[in-house]
């Protein structure tokens, strides 16, 4: 799959690279034919502009074009009528020097069949009916020319009498000669650029390409070893790009996992540790009544009794707290007196403080609004906070519960406490399953370590928040709100 990846981004990696590469390098030599056969018709003007002087003279002379070809052909070579009049003027033609093929006098060498050509230009002479009566490449010689491309030659006057017009044209770049050659040139060196630019892109392509499947191709791994247990796999991050950001989102699942599977294993071994001892009781005390050790007595069979209770609660707090947890606990709201709702669940307690000595007092603001709750399970919220403040908060203490309104839409209560209070470490942990500030607390003294638990998860499913505060050894503060 990985490998799979790297072949499809180096895929497309390399078409595109092929296709813009090559788009570049076609537009380049189209460009550069295209400014050169410009350049060749430009010198060409000039050349049939300096040119037609010489045939004029020519045609004064003889009186007709006849025989016009050779000194077409080769205007700076010797007489054409053996008196020197065919022949152009060295200095007419120094812009020629530095041309292929050129002889020690500065002129055009001779042994060129066709020196217009090697410069890619073609000459042609038509008389005044645009009949061309010479071409130097010989090609078009009797053919007609149009009246409009008459117009763009250069004229040949005798006198003030039109006799003729020269026409250079381009004679293409795949003829032979310097023309040719430079052209050639030019495009072999565009595509050549071009492939070499290619190669460069795919090895740079393969290296990038590389480091990025890399992480994921360890990311794929890791996650396989997770996905069959092995909680420990971990990413080293060393980048800030999304890859890297991917690496750290992965590690942070692993470590929730790891932390939820720590948590599922605690919780099962802490379930049957709370269920494991009301059972030992009672089997205890059953198997001592079939010995004849224990009488089968009422206050022993109360015993049982107490103990079958106690596992029957313990039972139904799991079962709620599942509920709660999984989003399947039907809540059954009612509009509701808060203080009144608070002084109900508070009841049941004022004997229990009185005989442990502590003070239970209430606290109501004026304006509180009714709330829109399940009053059973707010009533067990409070009586859990208010069962686990009184069980720490020693003689002479106080335990204070208030209600006010935090916003407009918003209650808080609160459940205060003059205990020895919860150290910072114990803090983020007081609402977890079965967790105990104090791991030498017995299941009598400390609870079953879910009240907590129940509590946050009850008052979640309201749409409420709950929080602790406590600054040893001053005491501890439990608080949750519940929209209005």
């Amino acid at each position: 799959m990985i490998r799979s990846l790297w072949l499809k981004l180096m895929g497309a990696f390399l078409v595109i690279v092929l296709i813009g590469g090559g788009i570049d390098t076609y537009l380049v030599s189209r460009s550069t034919r295209t400014q050169f056969s410009q350049y060749i018709d430009q010198n060409g003007r000039v050349f049939a502009q300096q040119l037609a002087p010489t045939l004029a003279q020519y045609y004064s002379r003889q009186g007709n074009w006849q025989g016009v070809e050779s000194l077409l052909n080769n205007p700076w070579g010797g007489s054409m009528m053996g008196d020197g009049m065919g022949m152009m003027d060295e200095g007419d033609w120094g812009m020629w020097q530095g041309w292929d093929g050129m002889g020690t006098n500065g002129g055009m060498g001779m042994g060129d069949s066709n020196p217009w050509n090697m410069m890619g230009i073609r000459l042609l002479l038509a008389d005044t009916q645009g009949t061309i009566i010479a071409d130097s490449a010989a090609l078009d010689t009797g053919k007609t020319i149009s009246s409009a491309d008459l117009t763009t030659g250069v004229p040949i006057l005798v006198g003030n009498q039109q006799v003729g017009t020269l026409l250079p044209v381009s004679a293409g770049t795949n003829v032979s000669g310097a023309a040719g050659d430079f052209v050639s040139s030019v495009n072999q060196s565009t595509w050549l650029a071009g492939g070499i630019a290619t190669l460069v892109a795919f090895v740079l392509g393969s290296i990038l390409f590389f480091q990025i499947v890399s992480p994921v191709q360890k990311l794929t791994s890791a996650a396989q070893k997770i996905a069959a247990g092995d909680l420990k796999q971990r990413i080293p991050n060393q980048s800030q790009d999304e890859i890297g950001m991917l690496a750290t989102a992965f590690n942070q699942m692993a470590d929730s996992l790891a932390k939820h599977e720590e948590l599922r294993r605690s919780m099962i071994a802490d379930v049957a540790h709370e269920l494991r001892t009301p059972l030992t009781v009672i089997q205890g005390n059953l198997e001592a009544m079939l010995d004849g050790v224990l009488p089968t007595s009422p206050q022993e069979i109360a015993t049982l009794r107490d103990e079958t209770a106690l596992l029957t609660r313990l039972v139904a707090d799991l079962r709620l707290l599942s509920l709660a947890e999984s989003g399947q606990l039907k809540l059954e709201r009612v509009r509701t007196n808060i203080a009144e709702l608070t002084t109900h669940a508070v009841e049941p307690f004022h004997l229990q403080a009185q005989s442990s000595q502590v003070e239970l007092n209430l606290e109501f603001a004026s304006n509180l609004p009714q709330v829109e709750v399940d009053t059973d399970r707010i009533t067990q919220v409070i009586r859990n906070l208010l069962s686990n403040a009184l069980r720490h908060t020693p003689e002479g203490g106080q335990v204070t519960i208030s209600c006010e309104r935090d916003t407009p839409h918003q209650v808080v209560i609160t459940v205060s406490d003059t205990g020895e209070g919860i150290s910072p470490g114990d803090l983020p942990y007081v609402f977890d399953r079965f967790y105990r500030a104090d791991k030498s607390r017995s299941r009598t003294s400390g609870g079953s370590g879910i009240g907590l638990a129940i509590v946050k998860q009850l008052v979640e499913a309201h749409g409420g928040r709950v929080w602790v505060e406590s600054q040893p050894p001053q005491g501890t503060t439990f608080g949750f709100t519940l929209p209005s």
